[in-house]
């Protein structure tokens, strides 16, 4: 399947809120489990910004249909009810990597991570685990890569609220899993999920 390749110096046209919501439900509504959510591809394409450069790497093929659970082989659309439709998600995945890639670089201050945010009583909390899920995609995609930024003594503590927010509940310790069951604890670990995103970005960018 062909695919454009990603292109840094494409212009910055972001997303509506409408286009974000047709994007969502757009792969909300695909016939396989692995679709990712908006939040999920938010958090996948963030890392693929911030991790090791694997986006000048990687055809564009061998990361993007993992957005909505692969492709079908010997099927021109499929998982899509139609190249129309593929066409979309493609121009408007493309376009919202493209706009993160922009705020981190230009407006930091403006950038802001797509996660769930709930309200009890007057107070809203979040949650990043389908953020920190799709992160962890792109980890996947080269985890050699990304191991000594795991290892490494100051950006390592930084991705554990990742790992703890977006690991498989099967291999939770059993502390870990009750511990994610308390709405504080996720909105905590969350906050510092957004917290790392900039310090990934200014590793990766540094002199």
């Amino acid at each position: 399947m062909d695919y454009p390749q990603y292109d840094p110096q494409s212009a910055n046209t972001p997303l509506s809120d409408e286009e974000l919501q047709s994007l969502d439900d757009l792969l909300h509504a695909l016939p396989l489990d692995g679709a990712m959510n908006i939040e999920g591809l938010d958090g996948y394409l963030t890392a693929l910004l911030v991790g090791p450069p694997l986006l000048g790497t990687l055809a564009t093929a061998d990361w993007l249909p993992l957005v909505w659970g692969g492709d079908a082989e010997g099927d021109s659309h499929a998982p899509f009810p139609s190249g129309r439709k593929r066409k979309q998600a493609t121009v408007w995945v493309l376009r919202h990597l493209q706009n993160l890639a922009c705020l981190l670089r230009d407006k930091p201050d403006d950038w802001q991570p797509i996660f769930s945010v709930a309200e009890q009583g007057e107070k809203e909390y979040v949650s990043a685990q389908d953020w920190c899920a799709g992160f962890l995609s792109a980890v996947d995609l080269d985890q050699e890569a990304w191991s000594p930024l795991f290892d490494d003594p100051a950006l390592g503590p930084l991705l554990v609220p990742v790992a703890l927010l977006g690991g498989d509940a099967d291999q939770l310790g059993e502390a870990d899993a009750k511990r994610l069951q308390d709405i504080e604890v996720v909105d905590e670990l969350s906050r510092q999920v957004a917290d790392m995103v900039g310090v990934l970005w200014a590793h990766r960018h540094q002199d």
